[in-house]
Parts: C-alpha cells; structure tokens; sequence
C-alpha cells in the first residue's frame, strides 16, 4: 500500500513540474515500471492523452486548462476535453455554424485532419458535400445537417469586404476583376499580407474563401493571416527596393 501511495504521489508531483509527458518519460522519471503499472496509475489520476502526436503525451485533467473551444496546448501538444482526434473533429462540425472543410478544421484544431476526415465519413459520423472546388463536412445529424449547409451556401455569396466598402455599387464579378488587377500588381509578399487581410476581415472560413477567389493555396492565404496577427512583418520590406518616387534634384532659380 506505501507502495501504490509513494508512486502516485510522484506521478502527481512529476505532472505538476513537467505537465505533459510521454510514456517512456513517465518510466524512466519513477524507475521503470511496467507500462500496465502506469497506466494502472494514469487511471487513477484522470489522465489526458494527446489529440496530436498520435497520442503520445499525457497529462492530468487537473492540469489542463481549456479555452472555449475545449483546446489546451503545452510546448506544441494539444489535448481536447472531447478526447481523441477523431472525438474532437466530431464535436467541432457538430457544434459549427456551417461545417467544416479540412483547411478551416486543421486551422481549429493545430493539427492535419484530412485522414481522420475520411474516417468519420466512411463510419457515417459525418456527412460530406462539395462547395467551391472543395469539400465541406457537416453534421449528420438530420435537424442539424440544413442549417450548416443553408449557411455555407449563404458565404458563396459574401461580397468581397474591401471593393464593396470602397465602392458599393459595384457589381461582385467586377469587384473580384479590379481586385486580382491590383493582386497582379503586388509581390508574392505583398499578395499574401493582402489576402491575409481580407481573411481576417470575413472571420471564420476567411482562409478558404478568399483563397478561391484569388485563386491562391489557402496555406498562403492562412501565413498571412498569422503574419498579420502576430506582427510578424516589417514595414520597410513592403517596398520593393528602388520602388517609388524617384529623386529629383532641385534646380535654384536663377537671379
């Protein structure tokens, strides 16, 4: 009994100091006991396993600490009070406005999602339609499935947020038209801090949906979204060298 009580009292005590760690970790901390002893432990504890890195790092619930979407995250790692990758993914199209498509889940969720996607498809958890080239999963639950994609086919028709404000009579088609005239004016810096705007400004799904009207990847579009957020940019590289009004040298009038 001493025992049982000395290892969980060191289990709490390694947690509380390193908040996550590995199964390896964990054994080689408290003397190598058997993976079943630990487990046995972890049990008893409440334990967490990681939604990324195929679950190999654990946690304590009482460590934990969830934002509102259900994520907590410790040196890249992240856990989910829904469980599992697969859990987790569930819950969030369950709970969305309009479904996810892969790009706007991995951008939720820390982590690729495309495979575990395709699993909550082919076990009927989640239904599957395409819209804009790409495709989009929602709930399958019937009461839920209309409204997510009455919503999503509602973003189709979102104006573009700059030309219209600029200019509100101008019809959509044109507003895209003198947009990507602008686009092809800029650097591919200077392209993706635009369209990182723009997402920013239509809010949730900004990523997919402006790349598809520019016509870009949405990990572009997405980079320079997060640049933007973090300040992660430098003025005086916006310009490209050279750029600009060109001196001109004053000539003094002549008495």
């Amino acid at each position: 009994m001493k025992t049982q009580q000395y290892l969980l009292k060191d289990f709490g005590s390694f947690f509380k100091r390193h908040k996550i760690a590995t199964l390896d970790q964990l054994q080689k901390a408290l003397g190598n006991p058997k993976e079943r002893t630990v487990f046995r432990k972890l049990k008893s504890l409440h334990y967490l396993s990681s939604y990324s890195h195929r679950g190999m790092y654990y946690t304590l619930q009482s460590i934990a600490e969830f934002n509102a979407d259900g994520l907590w995250s410790h040196r890249a790692v992240w856990f989910s009070r829904f469980g599992s990758l697969l859990d987790t993914a569930k819950a969030f199209i369950e709970h969305s406005e309009a479904g996810y498509s892969a790009v706007e889940l991995q951008e939720a969720l820390h982590v690729e999602t495309k495979h575990c996607l395709l699993k909550l498809v082919r076990a009927g958890q989640v239904l599957r339609e395409k819209s804009q080239g790409c495709y989009v999963y929602f709930c399958s639950e019937p009461e839920k499935y209309p409204s997510q994609v009455k919503a999503r086919e509602q973003r189709k028709h979102k104006p573009l947020a700059t030309m219209l404000v600029a200019n509100p009579d101008l019809a959509e088609e044109e507003a895209k038209a003198v947009v990507l005239l602008f686009l092809g004016a800029l650097d591919e810096r200077q392209r993706r801090l635009f369209a990182g705007l723009e997402s920013l400004k239509l809010g949730y799904g900004g990523d997919s949906y402006i790349a598809d009207l520019f016509g870009m990847d949405p990990h572009t579009v997405a980079h320079g979204r997060l640049e933007l957020e973090k300040g992660d940019w430098d003025t005086s590289r916006l310009r490209a060298k050279g750029g600009g009004r060109k001196l001109v040298e004053k000539k003094l009038l002549k008495s």
